[in-house]
C-alpha cells in the first residue's frame, strides 16, 4: 500500500507527511495535479491519496473526477485536504470523489486516524476482489468437474439421480454457458 500526499504547498507537504510517518505504508510527496494524476493512472497497488484541493494546473476537484474514471483497481482512496472549508466545498469534493474531507490546518490525529479508516478501507477492497478472483475460480472449476457424469452410451442421456436420465444438451445447457444450435441433417446425393 502506498500514501500519495499531493499539494503544492511544501509545508502541508511536510506536515502532512509527519502526521502519516508511522501509518506503515510507503509514502511519495508530489507537487501539483498533475503529477498526482500520473501517480493515480501508474499504481500498481492500493493507493491512498492525500489531496490538496486548490492547486494550480489539475486542481484537487478535478483529479479527484478523473481518478474515479480512471478504474477501480488497484483501490484508491482520496482524502482532500483543504483550508476551503464551507459547506458548498466540502460537498463538491465529496460529490468529485473525494472518500473524506479534511478542513485545514487539520489536527495531526485526526488526519492520522482517517488515513487509517482509508488504509482499512483499502485492505478491505483488496482483499473482496482477491476473494471475487477464488471465487470465479472455484465456480470454473466446479463447472469442469460437473462434466463427468455418469452417461448412457447408446441413448446419450445423463443420470442426474438414481432414477431420472436426462437429455444431454439439456442438462450441460442447465449447468454451464454452452449453448446448442439445431441444424438440419446433411445428406449426400449417395442417399447417405
Amino acid at each position: 500500500m502506498q500514501i500519495v500526499i499531493v499539494d503544492d504547498d511544501p509545508m502541508s507537504r511536510k506536515l502532512a507527511e509527519h502526521a502519516l510517518a508511522d501509518c506503515g505504508a510507503s509514502m511519495r510527496l508530489l507537487q501539483d495535479g498533475n503529477e498526482g494524476w500520473i501517480a493515480i493512472q501508474d499504481r500498481h497497488e492500493p493507493m491512498l491519496v492525500i489531496l490538496d484541493r486548490m492547486m494550480p494546473g489539475v486542481d484537487g476537484v478535478d483529479l479527484c473526477r478523473r481518478a474515479r474514471l480512471a478504474g477501480d483497481f488497484p483501490p484508491l482512496y482520496i482524502v482532500m485536504v483543504t483550508s476551503a472549508g464551507r459547506p458548498s466545498d466540502v460537498t463538491e469534493g465529496l460529490e468529485a470523489g473525494a472518500d473524506d474531507y479534511v478542513v485545514k490546518p487539520f489536527n495531526r490525529g485526526e488526519l492520522r486516524a482517517r488515513a487509517k479508516v482509508g488504509m482499512r478501507m483499502l485492505a478491505l477492497q483488496e482483499n473482496l476482489a482477491r476473494r471475487v478472483t477464488e471465487l470465479e475460480a472455484a465456480i470454473h472449476n466446479i463447472k469442469q468437474l460437473s462434466g463427468l457424469l455418469p452417461m448412457c452410451s447408446y441413448c446419450r442421456k445423463i443420470r442426474v439421480d438414481d432414477s431420472y436420465w436426462q437429455q444431454l444438451e439439456g442438462y450441460i445447457t442447465e449447468h454451464s454457458d454452452a449453448q446448442f444450435s439445431r441444424r438440419p441433417p446433411v445428406f449426400s446425393s449417395t442417399g447417405l
